[in-house]
Order: structure tokens, then C-alpha cells, then sequence
């Protein structure tokens, strides 16, 4: 696995993992690496700084700084925010999730971004497919249903 930082035309820097240089190469020029927070397309490598792993006797130790809790709030925040603003544009499918996600990208139904539910072995199922999807970061509460 190989991890680059991506930056999409607005400007927005996300982390995104792929199995080989090349894979990242093949989905970006099928428009499948999209940016998280504004779904645009135009995707480019960012600047990355090397990772040097320290000696085995200079590791930091994680306990000595601790994330403090206002910390992971905010950032915890940040991240519904842009799930929400992400959503925004997306139609809530359920728990047929995986069969709409199929019959949109075979071409049977018209192309729109959809999120919903779907078990581990759906979701592993439609990776294998090659349908493009990716879990959301945060649970998603369905919308209220009129009786």
C-alpha cells in the first residue's frame, strides 16, 4: 500500500491510500479519486514531505503529548461538517444501497452520488465489482420517515 496527499482544484489536501503508484494513476484518470469535502475530480499529487522513521530508541512517545479533548472535539466537528456539507448533494438510499450503487455503475440507473447502508460482505462484494464507493467516516442517522 502506498499513501499520497491529493489536492483537488479547490484546494483542498486529503490523504488517500492505493495499492501501487500505478493504481492511483489508473483510478485518477477513470475519475474515480474525487475530493472528500467538494466531489471535484481535477486531483494532483501534493507536496509530501519523506517519512524517516527515528531510531528505535528515539520513537516519540505518544503518551508524553496526548491529544488533548477540545482538541479531538473541534476536530471531530470539522469532520461531521464537511461529512454533512458532502451529503448535501447526496440521495439517502437505505438499505438498497448495494443495488443501486450496481445498477448505476453498469448505466441501468441514471448517474447520481447516493450513500446508505450495506453489510461488510456487500460493501467488500461491490470493491470487487470495481463499483467505486467508500465508507463515510462518521455514522449517518437515515432521514426521518413519513408514516
Amino acid at each position: 500500500m502506498i499513501v499520497f496527499d491529493l489536492r483537488c482544484g479547490g484546494g483542498h489536501v486529503f490523504e488517500a491510500w492505493f495499492g501501487s503508484s500505478a493504481d492511483y494513476a489508473a483510478q485518477r484518470e477513470a475519475g474515480q479519486v474525487r475530493c472528500p469535502l467538494c466531489d471535484d475530480a481535477d486531483i494532483q499529487k501534493a507536496v509530501m514531505a519523506p517519512q524517516i522513521a527515528a531510531k528505535g530508541n528515539q520513537r516519540p512517545d505518544p503518551s508524553r503529548n496526548p491529544p488533548s479533548p477540545d482538541g479531538v472535539k473541534a476536530a471531530l466537528k470539522m469532520l461531521a461538517a464537511a461529512q454533512a456539507k458532502a451529503l448535501e448533494s447526496s440521495t439517502w438510499v437505505g438499505t438498497a444501497f448495494a443495488e443501486k450503487a450496481r445498477a448505476i455503475h453498469a448505466g441501468e440507473a441514471s448517474e447520481t452520488v447516493i450513500h446508505g447502508q450495506a453489510s461488510l460482505a456487500e460493501a467488500k462484494a461491490l470493491v470487487e465489482e470495481g463499483v467505486p464507493i467508500a465508507p463515510l467516516p462518521l455514522p449517518v442517522a437515515p432521514p426521518k420517515q413519513l408514516n
